[in-house]
């Protein structure tokens, strides 16, 4: 849009209203001002991590006596708003009930929870939608819509402290300075004497491949902590389209203990051993009973096209 803008001196816009839907059979949907990716500063990293319930949220209002136009003048407790704004009191809200459940849990821990248990498909059991109808992107949705419930007892998360992230930050090029505070109370820094940190290798609960190099492969290790059964085996399962291939090392995981922390590593290819010829959408889950953990896979060729994934025909987590 910005580049037609600026090829026409006298670019012009048309504006088409589709009226209001009641009663919309279909949700949860992306909303149209929802914010998306890419992570503009580490396309490495999905952006964003998950969405939430945030259109006609009936919110309380504060009462302003001198405020010459309250938001509506007939009821000044309450209003119906709509924003990320709304969205993100759901997802604070949910948080402080998890680390109430979970004292222990670190930021990472309560944000895996919320990631890795998301429902992923709409209430017909059809891929979410966007805004206009189309099959949400990962761009769109993140890992997909928070599930309260089931991030109550996630099964395993991908847990991180502070001090894991610096070589992470470090790896972004920030000062000294930027990067203590983000870590703040953590002791300050310097990141010349720090190792870097791959944004493949950072411990989060989805996995984004670039792959824009010869041999168009990588390999992305992380670590996941037993939150669940003391006792109990995850089995790996993937989904990606033909395009892709993705290996896990180990298949299965068998924890015999809690808090027990095991490793494995995800190796992604482009099935043709060429730059992929757009983004690809996949999904890697461990499974145990009726524990499902689940990390959207995102494989991104480089360059402009990254930036518009089309959804893969996956089975997603209901």
């Amino acid at each position: 849009m910005k580049a037609y803008m600026r090829a026409r001196p006298k670019a012009t816009a048309t504006f088409v209203f589709k009226g209001t839907t009641f009663n919309s059979p279909q949700s949860p949907m992306i909303a149209p001002f929802s914010s998306r990716g890419p992570n503009r500063r580490s396309r490495g990293i999905l952006k964003p991590d998950l969405v939430g319930p945030g259109v006609n949220i009936i919110a309380g209002v504060p009462t302003i006596r001198d405020m010459e136009f309250p938001p509506n003048t007939t009821t000044p407790k309450f209003d119906i708003m709509s924003g990320t704004s709304m969205s993100v009191p759901h997802l604070s809200g949910i948080i402080a009930l998890i680390k109430n459940a979970h004292p222990t849990w670190s930021p990472a821990a309560i944000k895996s929870a919320l990631m890795t248990t998301v429902q992923a498909t709409d209430n017909l059991r059809k891929p979410m939608a966007d805004y206009d109808g189309k099959p949400a992107t990962y761009f769109a949705m993140g890992a997909g819509h928070v599930n309260p419930k089931r991030a109550m007892d996630p099964g395993l998360v991908y847990n991180m402290t502070a001090r894991d992230y610096v070589p992470y930050l470090c790896g972004l090029n920030y000062t000294d300075e930027k990067v203590s505070t983000i870590i703040y109370p953590d002791p300050p820094v310097q990141c010349a004497k720090m190792p870097r940190l791959e944004q493949d290798d950072l411990n989060y609960p989805s996995i984004t491949a670039i792959l824009d190099q010869p041999p168009f492969a990588m390999t992305a290790n992380r670590t996941v902590t037993n939150v669940g059964v003391a006792s109990s085996t995850y089995v790996v399962e993937v989904d990606v389209p033909a395009t892709a291939t993705v290996e896990v090392n180990p298949t299965k995981l068998t924890f015999k203990a809690l808090d027990e922390v095991l490793n494995y590593a995800v190796t992604i290819k482009s099935a043709s051993g060429k730059v992929p010829t757009g983004p690809i959408e996949g999904q890697l889950k461990w499974v145990s009973g009726n524990y499902v953990v689940r990390s959207p896979i995102l494989i991104l060729p480089g360059g402009p096209k990254a930036t518009t994934p089309k959804p893969a025909n996956a089975t997603l987590l209901s």
